[in-house]
């Protein structure tokens, strides 16, 4: 109800709309002022509670193949679909609505291979934790968890806190979500009142090939990989939809984790796996990133009338591959790797990123609801092939939620 009213008021009082982006802003600040903690807090007692460190490197690894298997295929669908549908030919440019890309275009010349592998480790834990870099974060949180692992009964005594305080720290998210409404009503009012309509016109026909590719994903590639493990897709979608409708509102993944956690070991994933799986999951696997970054690189090549060859396709599908993976941690991605992506081809111009600015808030949140669905069934499957799935917690699950739904509990 919150998000329906966010785009009345952007289309009917834009100012008001725009006079709302503080709400938004705010809400995100709340749920991204716990995130680093908590992934800390998860990946740490995590390996400390599995104990065997061939366990935990057998579950990371297989959780690394998945990720890289399943981001290459949504990177290639991304690149099928564009190429048969053709969103840029036939665009007039001059007509389009276009924005100031400056900022990611510097940052994209930047970075380049090398500084995304360094940039995985922080030079400083507490600046890691203070500007949220989540891939640092994860980072560290491995080499930690390993070392509390290896320290014996000293380790076990600080794990064992580790897993109080990230009881806390779920409770302040329980707090802060009693606002997730306002919040979703201020980000969506903010983005519609912003960018208006009309202005998006001309880009539609990219906005719905985005949509509709990641809904082909979701729907056929993971469902497919859903059924091979034994779950039902549609079943799953159900259990988390209040999580889906928070990242539609807010357009970040982010603002679901904490939710995400709790609901998937409530659904009969194994604690110890989920918390490896979803923070690593949020660095490295962002199917509806690699989707759109795929599409919207093709879409300026066509808009320019540039004719990009099936190796240098191809070459754009290796980059990406790599590239999609570092930055995960960095404000504005999305147009810093496109940007890193253009500047190392030298082929399309830099220049379309402008082109995508107005558009890219109202992709945001598919490419956010597909990254969050797409971390859950990693983590379901990844369970399953552990043999750390709890099928009668799944039942139980489903049934306390329908209680819920139709008010027998609270």
């Amino acid at each position: 109800m919150a998000v329906a009213l966010g785009v009345v008021v952007g289309i009917v009082w834009p100012e008001t709309g725009k006079a709302m982006k503080p709400l938004g802003d705010t809400f995100v600040n709340l749920v991204k002022m716990v995130i680093a903690p908590i992934i800390f807090l998860t990946i740490v007692s995590g390996i400390a509670t599995i104990g065997d460190l061939k366990h935990v490197g057998r579950v990371g690894g297989k959780a690394l193949l998945y990720f890289e298997v399943v981001t290459t295929f949504a990177l290639a669908i991304g690149l099928l679909v564009v190429n048969v549908t053709k969103p840029g030919a036939g665009l007039d440019v001059s007509s389009m609505a276009k924005g100031d890309i400056s900022k990611y275009t510097q940052q994209g010349e930047q970075m380049k291979f090398v500084d995304y592998l360094t940039h995985i480790v922080p030079s400083s834990v507490v600046e890691a934790f203070a500007k949220g870099e989540i891939l640092q974060v994860v980072f560290f949180a491995v080499i930690f968890g390993v070392a509390l692992t290896m320290s014996g009964e000293i380790g076990r005594n600080i794990s064992d806190g580790c897993e109080r305080l990230a009881q806390v720290f779920f409770k302040i998210v329980g707090i802060v979500m009693h606002v997730a409404p306002i919040g979703a009503f201020g980000a969506m009012a903010f983005t519609v009142g912003s960018f208006g309509l009309k202005t998006l016109l001309p880009l539609g026909r990219l906005m719905l090939d985005v949509y509709v590719t990641m809904a082909l994903f979701v729907f056929v590639v993971l469902n497919i990989i859903c059924r091979v493990s034994g779950f039902s897709l549609w079943e799953f979608l159900k259990y988390i939809r209040e999580e889906i409708l928070l990242v539609l509102g807010t357009s970040s993944s982010e603002a679901a984790l904490p939710r995400m956690l709790e609901k998937l070991e409530r659904y009969g994933c194994n604690r110890t796996i989920v918390r490896l799986v979803i923070p690593t999951g949020y660095s490295f696997n962002l199917d509806g990133t690699s989707i759109y970054l795929s599409m919207a690189l093709i879409f300026i090549a066509q808009v320019f009338r540039i004719d990009l060859s099936i190796g240098q396709q191809l070459g754009i599908l290796a980059i990406l591959m790599l590239t999609s993976k570092g930055a995960a941690g960095v404000t504005g991605s999305g147009f810093i790797v496109l940007a890193s992506t253009l500047s190392a081809m030298q082929v399309v111009p830099l220049e379309g990123l402008a082109l995508l600015l107005g558009v890219d808030r109202f992709m945001s949140e598919a490419r956010a609801i597909v990254n969050l669905i797409g971390n859950g069934v990693a983590t379901l499957v990844i369970s399953r092939s552990e043999n750390a799935f709890d099928d009668d917690k799944r039942v139980e699950a489903l049934e306390q939620q329908h209680l819920i739904r139709i008010g027998l509990v609270s």
